[in-house]
């Protein structure tokens, strides 16, 4: 990060990916190039993203540390500073702070199964994990994805989701709400095709980001598989300006997402105050 955790490093969009028809995934590059060489994160760090005139929000960096052409940003289109953001184009100049925030735990998590669960936009901080792992194969157990969407044009990284889906050494389900023509997956709701696949609990760590009603029910499920409150891991995202815990909007009780998040297990939010 800079010198100055308020100023931006300047940095140019190479690519842009249409995910959804309001979900948008940005690759940038830090324009100094030893800056660029230079940076490192972890899995599940974000970053601010500014857009000059008209201000900055947070993303998680949904690339993976082991990738180190670009980082990669996915923008679901919300609001006007969204808005302004799917506008941008390939040479277009951005602004980046990072990284910012906790990590998910990777050292911990060696020698453990893991169960992503992921829904939708949700997807994105599971993202820069899941590569993690799988280019680091041979340090984790076994590795289940379940991945969920209203429908199939609402699932990110479609591009992607061959590779996930025909690799042996990964167990990668998809599911959407409804039926749809031409789908051949699953079909239910995330918390159900859960309960249908069943991942033992023993030595495995689950890890799910979503849409808050499918969080509510994905972690009930995960009670009734027999997940302790401990191993199961999910992220926040609640008002983050500065980043740097100064300005103290994205606090719960004495917690600022921004320091001692984004990355939460249960137990720890169960602690928090409900205000979330």
């Amino acid at each position: 990060m800079n010198a100055n955790p308020y100023l931006p490093d300047m940095a140019t969009i190479v690519e842009v990916i249409q995910e959804t028809h309001n979900i948008k995934t940005f690759r940038i590059v830090i324009n100094n190039e030893q800056r660029m060489k230079d940076f490192t994160f972890r899995p599940g760090q974000v970053g601010q993203l500014s857009v000059f005139g008209v201000g900055e929000s947070t993303f998680v960096i949904n690339s993976s540390p082991t990738r180190k052409d670009y980082l990669q940003f996915s923008v679901m289109r919300v609001g006007e500073l969204t808005s302004r953001l799917h506008q941008l184009q390939p040479g277009d100049q951005i602004g980046v702070r990072a990284p910012l925030g906790n990590s998910f735990p990777i050292e911990d998590l060696k020698g453990k199964n893991i169960v992503f669960v992921g829904g939708g936009i949700g997807m994105a901080p599971l993202r820069t994990l899941f590569t993690y792992m799988l280019d680091n194969r041979k340090d984790y157990g076994d590795i289940t994805l379940l991945y969920g969407a209203r429908s199939p044009a609402d699932l990110t990284y479609k591009a992607e989701l061959p590779e996930w889906t025909s690799r042996k050494d990964v167990n990668t389900v998809l599911t959407i709400d409804n039926p749809s023509d031409g789908w051949e997956q699953k079909v239910g709701l995330i918390p159900n095709v859960l309960l249908e696949i069943n991942p033992s609990p023993k030595n495995t760590v689950a890890i799910t980001c979503g849409p808050p009603i499918m969080i509510k029910f994905t972690l009930q499920a995960l009670k009734k598989l027999g997940f302790e409150d401990e191993n199961i891991l999910t992220t926040l995202e609640k008002r983050m300006k500065c980043g740097v815990g100064i300005c103290g909007r994205c606090n719960i009780g004495t917690k600022y997402v921004c320091m001692d998040g984004p990355v939460f297990t249960y137990a720890q939010l169960k602690e928090l105050p409900s205000e979330l």
